[in-house]
């Protein structure tokens, strides 16, 4: 239960209860309320602004209406006290009873609490990594991974119908440059002295053993033979080797994908000549001529007729070219395509996460998607900042294997998959992020792994000494919700079940936001709560999770830790880190 929502219901329904007896006049619009966490937490646990919303349609001074609001929602059951505050908010104070019964709800649900059906079905598409196939990944494509394949799990927990697609980049000019590169470790197979690989091909080692592949498939043959004749098959095969290779390091970090879509085999089906007709159609392709760009001119520039887009008439900045000068498909005309089959494939939000590099990227885009799909489906971007990898504040170098840089499957092997993906989330997607290979890994409160983690696995330590300390007690979930809950007064008990209860307005708001780095600094916020609470009990016997002269008060307790494990364990099944219990 997303608590916030749940009040927002009971002030409407109170205000409906007033309209009924004709205290407020009926058509009251109640859609603007709000119901959310007071600025101050000296204020109580939910400040509302229906009185400042509705008192003017319902003719009445601002407080007036506040103070005949909150005599009514002041005997709403689990409601203490409800306080009028300055224009005329309402504050309201809850009951520890009601923060127990949140407790109730968390160990009922399990690991399913949080889960909502905010999202309706809607269908989402979340495209991320769609990293070009030319070689292995690194880290900053993990840092893109990590964040689509999050935030798609996110979506789902908050009721949305998700899609996780791959974007395969196989038609552009740099697959070309690809299979040139395996030709030459194809001869190098063959015996052949390369060299030092020339300018503008891939170095890397990662072709060595694809070179090798195609000497034992093809001998010689291809050897001499003119590009013509082995460019085709060269890609192909390059391609496929690379997919190999990005899936089986997709695959260790965890990320999954539903759909693999194809860009050569969308042109090759006349994907983008249809998606140019549907542009025609709706009379949004003219033959023009582009203003120059600000500034000095480029070289090469020349004030030439073009097959423009009228992209500026749905927010972008200009409008675009789709064709080339040779009469070919820009980059953009295929991506609108590609949009458009997503679309018609079902999707009405879409979402891509990409590279920091893309940023010019967006307006055009947006822009397409509004204008192909007459506003009925939205798209929003999310650009990853690059990612700073270090060792002890010393920058990593570059990578054999890789030629260019560290590869993101070196980075899993070193710290594990659970670490590169919660780290990735410490940071929002548009703030670079610092990846220390050796702070991730040491047991401290400063590293945000190490801490959450540390609380799930003390939760659990408390859960297996209460076996013994309360033999023959149920400690089953279900159980632990029927014990009662009366002992649980102090204020850093109330404080981490309130932690816990906002867990459903997390989900929501975060999968709203399309922000799923909240779930990491949520998670961060209960442990901080727990390890208070932990570090208090040592101090003051009365607080001790386990005292078997106490059974009733003991059982409290372990319900408030094994609902603490519950949450953390649900938020860490989000971001796909596996919640261990031994440390």
């Amino acid at each position: 239960m997303n608590l916030f929502a749940e009040f927002k219901n009971r002030i409407a329904a109170t205000v409906a209860a007033l309209q009924a007896e004709g205290t407020l006049p009926a058509g009251l619009d109640t859609a603007k309320i709000t119901a959310e966490p007071p600025r101050d937490a000296n204020h109580g646990e939910v400040s509302t602004n229906a009185a400042m919303v509705l008192a003017k349609p319902a003719g009445m001074k601002p407080r007036d209406l506040a103070q005949m609001l909150a005599d009514r929602l002041a005997v709403l059951p689990g409601v203490d006290s409800a306080e009028v505050a300055g224009p005329g908010f309402i504050n309201l104070r809850l009951a520890a009873s009601f923060w127990h019964d949140r407790l109730r709800d968390v160990l009922a649900a399990g690991t399913g609490y949080g889960a909502s059906t905010m999202g309706a079905g809607r269908n989402v598409n979340v495209e991320y990594v769609s990293a070009n196939p030319t070689g292995p990944m690194h880290v900053g494509h993990g840092r893109g991974a990590v964040v689509g394949d999050v935030l798609a799990s996110l979506l789902a927990k908050a009721g949305y119908a998700v899609t996780r697609e791959y974007y395969i980049n196989d038609a552009g000019a740099q697959v070309d440059v690809l299979a040139r590169s395996l030709h030459l470790r194809y001869r190098e197979a063959l015996g052949e002295s390369i060299g030092e690989i020339p300018e503008g091909l891939y170095p890397g080692d990662y072709l060595v053993p694809v070179g090798q592949a195609m000497a034992a498939d093809f001998g010689d043959r291809f050897r001499d033979a003119p590009e013509a004749e082995w460019l085709e098959i060269f890609r192909l095969r390059a391609v496929d080797a690379m997919l190999a290779l990005i899936k089986d390091d997709l695959a260790a970090l965890g990320v999954r994908h539903d759909v693999f879509s194809s860009e050569l085999a969308l042109v090759e089906a006349g994907g983008v000549q249809a998606a140019f007709d549907e542009l025609v159609g709706k009379g949004l392709i003219y033959e023009g001529v582009l203003e120059p760009p600000k500034g000095m001119l480029p070289e090469d520039w020349e004030p030439r007729p073009q097959t423009l887009f009228r992209s500026s008439d749905f927010g972008d900045d200009v409008d675009r070219p789709l064709k080339k000068s040779d009469g070919s498909w820009t980059y953009f005309a295929s991506d609108i395509a590609y949009h458009f089959d997503k679309h018609r494939r079902g999707a009405q939000t879409m979402i891509d996460i990409l590279g920091a590099d893309h940023g010019g990227y967006v307006k055009r885009m947006v822009a397409a998607v509004k204008a192909m799909t007459g506003g009925a489906a939205e798209l929003d971007i999310k650009l990853c900042q690059m990612v700073n990898l270090m060792r002890d504040g010393q920058p990593v170098k570059m990578s054999k294997r890789a030629g260019t840089f560290v590869t993101l499957r070196e980075v899993i092997d070193d710290v594990g998959k659970d670490v590169v993906r919660f780290i990735m989330l410490t940071r929002k997607n548009d703030a670079h992020l610092d990846f220390d290979l050796a702070k991730v890994t040491e047991q401290s409160k400063d590293n945000p792994v190490f801490y959450v983690q540390y609380a799930h696995a003390r939760a659990h330590s408390v859960l297996r000494h209460a076996v013994e300390a309360l033999p023959g007690a149920d400690l089953a979930p279900a159980a632990l919700a029927k014990a009662d809950l009366a002992a649980l007064t102090d204020e850093a008990e109330i404080a981490l079940i309130k932690q816990l209860a906002a867990w459903p307005r997390v989900v929501e708001g975060a999968a709203e936001a399309h922000e799923p780095h909240r779930i990491a600094y949520y998670l961060g916020e209960v442990a901080a709560a727990f390890h208070s609470l932990w570090n208090k009990g040592r101090e003051t016997t009365e607080l001790r999770f386990l005292q078997p002269e106490r059974q009733d008060a003991s059982l409290a307790r372990v319900a408030l830790v094994r609902g603490m494990a519950l949450v953390v364990a649900s938020g860490l099944m989000v971001l796909g880190v596996t919640p261990v219990e031994e440390m």
